[in-house]
């Protein structure tokens, strides 16, 4: 008897994900038919030069949609230098004092501290019917490529953001009225924000007690980091936020936009504008958490609002390390439809796959994290 379904499958001609399943063996089962297919060989059946081509493709979408990867300080893993990777950290030194004739002062001790991180491997692909390649008006290949590099930067992205979360280093906005006057101070999601009202989408006016981003809370992240003697990148300082956030600080006056800065310099991938010397990057990975997410063992992320509570991350030089490892960037992968595609040739697959720590905190004090909520929208949903 025909599987009406199975065939309608490939007449769709549409695009299926993780189509095969490892059996256990050297060989995958095909997920439609049930039948056993051949491991496919480590190497593409692309040609060199197009090998080249789609890889570059890859590398340039995903690194158009890497915000916080931009700012992690790179250490490279050797090929067949194994899983783990080690930041050796030196103590700073106190100031000189003065020297006496015939004296010798006391040295200080030059030590260090090492950080270890071990790296996994990360993938997906999808398989494409004989008959999409055929009939399709554009090229496959290349949008698939496309969507696979967004599909990298977000995994990427994702990975990064939750390893920073583990941080000590936080700072909850003051509760504020709708006069901006503060009310009170949290130290827990709990208590931000009086409840009572919800912010309206599209911006409507502060209900009091919301524990918003204002550029008061930015000096007094960037005076922290001052204080605690970090180190800019640039000579700035740069944060990773979300639009919703993003929203209330740009109607200040005191917000720069991008493109009306004094002096011209590098402009990091996906920057906004600038306050009180901290640059910011625009990201909607920026974390959103609400009650699903567990802090401290037993409590929620959810505000005295019962709405969600977003994570805005100011980041100092060499903050956190990203491992680069030799032979573990990341790759697309090729499999044409005569090499894996069953036995009518029905589909063949692209992927990608790339190894990576997620992110390793070097320093807590060039990591700080401020917890906000946003007058844009209440409705936004958890991301974590």
């Amino acid at each position: 008897m025909i599987d009406f379904n199975w065939l309608q499958l490939f007449a769709d001609a549409g695009t299926v994900v993780n189509t095969l399943v490892n059996n256990g063996t050297s060989n995958y089962t095909n997920a439609y038919t049930g039948d056993a297919v051949a491991a496919s060989p480590s190497t593409n059946t692309l040609a060199p030069e197009l090998k080249t081509f789609y890889d570059t493709e890859l590398l340039e979408n995903a690194r158009t949609e890497m915000f916080y990867a931009q700012f992690g300080r790179k250490q490279r893993l050797p090929k067949n230098g194994g899983t783990t990777i080690e930041w050796r950290k030196f103590n700073t030194f106190d100031r000189a004092s003065e020297l006496k004739e015939g004296v010798i002062p006391t040295g200080q001790q030059f030590g260090s501290s090492s950080l270890t991180a071990s790296i996994s491997q990360y993938g997906t692909y999808t398989s494409i019917t004989d008959k999409l390649e055929m009939r399709a008006y554009d090229n496959v290949i290349l949008a698939a490529t496309e969507e696979m590099g967004a599909s990298a930067a977000a995994t990427q992205e994702t990975l990064i953001r939750d390893a920073l979360l583990v941080g000590t280093n936080v700072m909850y906005c003051d509760n504020i009225d709708t006069d901006g006057n503060k009310l009170s101070t949290p130290t827990t999601p709990a208590t931000m924000g009086a409840g009572g009202s919800t912010a309206g989408s599209g911006g409507a006016s502060t209900p009091d007690g919301w524990a918003l981003l204002t550029p008061t809370m930015v000096n007094k992240a960037v005076t922290k980091m001052k204080k605690d003697r970090v180190p800019r990148i640039n000579g700035k300082y740069y944060a990773v936020i979300h639009p919703s956030v993003a929203y209330d600080l740009r109607q200040s006056k005191e917000w720069i936009e991008v493109h009306k800065y004094a002096a011209t310099g590098e402009i990091f991938n996906g920057e906004i504008g600038e306050l009180h010397g901290c640059r910011f990057i625009e990201d909607t990975f920026a974390p959103i958490l609400g009650g699903s997410y567990i802090y401290s063992g037993s409590t929620t992320y959810k505000n005295k609002s019962n709405g969600v509570t977003y994570a805005t991350y100011f980041f100092g030089k060499d903050g956190f390390g990203i491992v680069d490892p030799e032979g573990g960037g990341l790759e697309m992968i090729i499999h044409d439809k005569d090499e894996i595609g069953g036995p009518l040739n029905q589909f063949s697959t692209i992927g990608y796959k790339f190894e990576t720590n997620g992110a390793t905190i070097l320093y807590p004090e060039r990591v700080l994290r401020v917890m906000s909520v946003s007058s844009y929208s209440a409705t936004d949903e958890e991301n974590k």
